[in-house]
């Protein structure tokens, strides 16, 4: 079978699944639709929140941000991670013993103010926005590439998908359904990692792989290979790194701690019976979550290493520019989706890929997002492993969007309309108002991926900023100092989120030709600003607080009862 049948078959029996999870697991209450219940098992919990957790930018882009940035992208890779630890260590247990459905919950009780809820609210629901356009991107990427649709066709075909088991299934079905896709995303990432490694290095761990020689008897270290292939076209070597420390810094700062103010991993400690319970789930997911980020560095090489022998091939002893008519047919196909172009600048025919260094023009751009999907059909693999990829991309791409709706119609549904504005809201209307708000969310979501502000990973750090910038600080203080009051709070978030929001707009929308290293504020990137927002979150948030009245008695005593065990 070909590559586009075996797609239907992969894709096809996974959506079933998917579906069919989603129905067996109907959210029946608002406590279904929000939690789960708060009865998930811890491993369950921990896979599913893998699966959240790991979305198109871990499975799709993380890779290819690597590949093509070298050791600059281990920035993600670090950032992700440590921020994961981060949170499973510092907050999520104290969250889930405070014992609400939400984050915005949480910031209204323990700042006891409607505007803070509100606040928080419209924040939860601008990160999440800001994080799902990548999740719907990378959906229409695949579904462009293996089912030969229009990218933004491939967008509505995801949307359906995650609204009939988000809106039907609320927080017990994406739980029970995140759990198989976690399963079919991470087979499908080791299975083409294990082969393409035995091709290059004999290695059947990839991890092994990467440190290891490549196995054509030249004794050459992958590594010491790939820096030369960069050299010689003119890149930096693979090894190096081009970004200044003060960029890397804050753009690994700002992805960690905005992964502990992200609300719709946050809100997966809820799902659990009790706090000792987040903290054995927060334990299994941060496996379940090592399988693959300690996979991607050694994608990213084999990837970028195949590519770079695809270009330029060896003949008569001599390395030579591939000509385009003689390109391999994985090149035409993501070349009929637009996100590989080739425009030949000198007319030999020859494709010429060039880095920065090369006094010879480039001729060839190349989607950083492509990079893990197209690299079974790189490397020569069967054709159900090409499917198996688009199945494993999905199944990220729809986990953490399914999460992040439910975020997005719990915010309005539960915080907004019963939290803040119609208190006595029945549950039944309170439900339907959740699904409503979930199936408008769909189709917002929906635009945003077929008009998004830029590639996967960089949309998902934008978010990642924003959390930082406004969650962090009010929950960090929320849980651990009894002075930080409502006033503080609430300047403190909306000063965090304005800064950073704006000065992403600014670069990459307003004046995108100033987008440069010579134009930031010290040195600081769009993707690594909201560390700075945070900063200014916290300062002004103390500030405020010290020059106005303590909380009350009870919210203090609040505070104290969070944190014993």
């Amino acid at each position: 079978m070909n590559v586009q049948v075996w797609t239907f078959v992969m894709v096809g029996f996974s959506f079933a699944l998917y579906i069919g999870v989603a129905i067996w697991s109907k959210a029946k209450s608002t406590g279904d639709f929000y939690v789960a219940g708060s009865n998930v098992h811890p491993i369950v919990n921990g896979l599913a929140t893998a699966a959240d957790w790991m979305s198109a930018a871990s499975f799709i882009s993380m890779a290819g941000l690597i590949a093509f940035m070298g050791r600059d992208g281990s920035v993600y890779l670090l950032g992700w991670t440590g921020g994961y630890v981060l949170l499973a260590m510092l907050l999520a247990p104290y969250l889930r013993k405070f014992g609400k459905y939400t984050v915005p919950d949480f910031v209204g009780d323990r700042y006891y103010s409607h505007l803070a809820r509100i606040v928080a609210v419209v924040c939860a629901i601008f990160v999440s926005f800001t994080y799902v356009a990548g999740q719907m991107r990378g959906v229409g990427i695949v579904f462009s590439r293996f089912l030969n649709v229009n990218i933004d066709v491939g967008v509505l075909i995801g949307m359906g998908i995650v609204f009939f088991y988000a809106v039907l299934g609320g927080m017990k079905g994406i739980t029970y359904t995140q759990v198989a896709q976690y399963c079919v995303l991470i087979f499908a990432y080791l299975v083409p990692a294990i082969f393409i490694s035995i091709l290059i290095t004999e290695n059947v761990i990839p991890q092994m792989g990467l440190v290891a020689k490549v196995a054509d008897g030249s004794g050459m270290y992958l590594l010491d290979r790939l820096n030369g292939l960069n050299e010689e076209l003119g890149f930096n070597r693979y090894t190096d790194g081009s970004k200044s420390t003060i960029d890397v810094f804050f753009i690994t700062a700002a992805l960690m701690l905005g992964t502990a103010g992200l609300p719709h991993v946050i809100i997966r400690f809820y799902t659990v019976r009790k706090a000792s319970e987040a903290r054995i789930s927060a334990g299994w997911a941060l496996l379940f979550i090592a399988i693959l980020y300690t996979t991607a560095p050694a994608v990213a090489v084999f990837a970028r290493t195949n590519l770079l022998k695809t270009v330029r091939v060896e003949q008569n002893g001599e390395m030579i520019d591939v000509k385009y008519e003689n390109v391999p047919e994985w090149f035409k196909n993501w070349e009929a989706t637009g996100l590989i172009k080739f425009e030949d600048k000198n007319g030999d025919g020859a494709i010429q890929y060039r880095g920065p260094k090369s006094d010879v023009p480039n001729e060839l751009t190349i989607d950083r997002d492509i990079m893990v999907l197209a690299n079974p059909e790189i490397a020569k693999l069967p054709n159900w492993i090409v499917g198996l990829v688009a199945a494993g991309g999905l199944a990220a791409a729809l986990s953490t969007a399914a999460g992040l709706l439910l975020v997005i119609s719990t915010a309005i549904a539960h915080d907004l309309l019963k939290g803040a504005f119609v208190p006595e809201l029945s549950e039944r209307h309170e439900l339907g108002a959740a699904r409503i708000a979930a199936g408008i969310a769909v189709c917002i979501a929906g635009y945003f991926g077929m008009n998004p502000p830029g590639f996967v990973g960089q949309v998902v750090a934008f978010a990642f900023g924003l959390a930082a910038s406004s969650f962090f600080p009010a929950i960090v203080m929320g849980i651990f100092s009894k002075r930080m009051n409502k006033a503080g709070a609430v300047s403190g978030m909306i000063v965090g989120i304005t800064f950073t929001a704006a000065y992403i707009v600014y670069f990459k929308f307003i004046n995108p030709t100033q987008n440069t290293p010579a134009h930031w504020w010290w040195g600081i990137s769009p993707e690594g600003i909201g560390t700075l927002g945070m900063v200014l979150n916290f300062i002004v948030s103390i500030t405020v607080s010290a020059l106005t009245p303590p909380p009350p008695v009870e919210v203090q005593a609040l505070v104290d009862d969070i944190r014993v065990p």
